[in-house]
């Protein structure tokens, strides 16, 4: 919520921000969250210039919402690559960024690149405050060998650039576990909870796009 209070006094501080080039965004929410849980984000980003969408897969409840080998979350990324003519760039808020990686590895030449937003992707899921929730909410269970080697493979290298937007302060999951040596990762002070709302955090997502270009 200190987000958007946030957002409220520093709003035109986005307005100089660097101008998008009108390339496919796919924004994928959190655990638990839809896609009005990033409408701030699709909105910054569309005010800039990309054509950024939600996920539209509903309520973030892991392999229910995206299907056990992510093929309804694959068929959307191919569907708008296709209708865009270009591959998709992926952003992903928590448990959604450990999907855009997944995404990326399984289907290469649909995207683009991908930006992870506090996604504790690179550890142990019991070295977060959430992962008893997770197991409640999608019927997984973290010691379940299928669920180790999706995790393993979301870990490995990406191959398309790749960005990991963390920080120390996160409080629900270890910041240590949101990156990996040699992908470049950014640095910000919020708590995990709407971090996507963080003008730090829509300020670097602007830079990282601008740059990729």
């Amino acid at each position: 919520m200190f987000g958007l209070v946030e957002l409220g006094w520093r709003w035109r501080e986005l307005a100089h921000l660097p101008r998008g080039d009108g390339r496919p965004v796919l924004i994928l929410p959190g655990l638990f969250n839809t896609d009005r849980s990033t409408i701030v984000l699709r909105r910054s980003l569309q005010a800039l210039g990309y054509h950024a969408e939600g996920w539209g897969l509903g309520r973030n409840l892991g392999a229910r919402s995206t299907g056990a080998e992510l093929e309804r979350l694959l068929a959307r990324v191919a569907a708008m690559a296709e209708d865009a003519g270009e591959p998709v760039t992926l952003i992903g808020i928590s448990l959604g960024g450990i999907m855009a990686r997944l995404a990326a590895h399984r289907a290469p030449t649909k995207v683009r690149e991908v930006i992870t937003i506090a996604s504790p992707f690179a550890g142990d899921p019991r070295d977060t405050n959430v992962w008893r929730a997770f197991e409640w909410a999608t019927g997984e269970r973290v010691g379940d060998p299928f669920l180790a080697a999706r995790s393993a493979e979301g870990m490995r290298p990406l191959p398309v650039p790749s960005t990991a937007i963390w920080s120390a302060t996160d409080g629900l999951v270890n910041g240590n576990i949101c990156r990996i040596e040699g992908e470049r990762c950014i640095e910000v002070r919020s708590s995990h909870l709407w971090v996507q709302h963080r003008v730090s955090v829509l300020t670097a997502v602007a830079e990282v796009l601008a740059s990729a270009r």
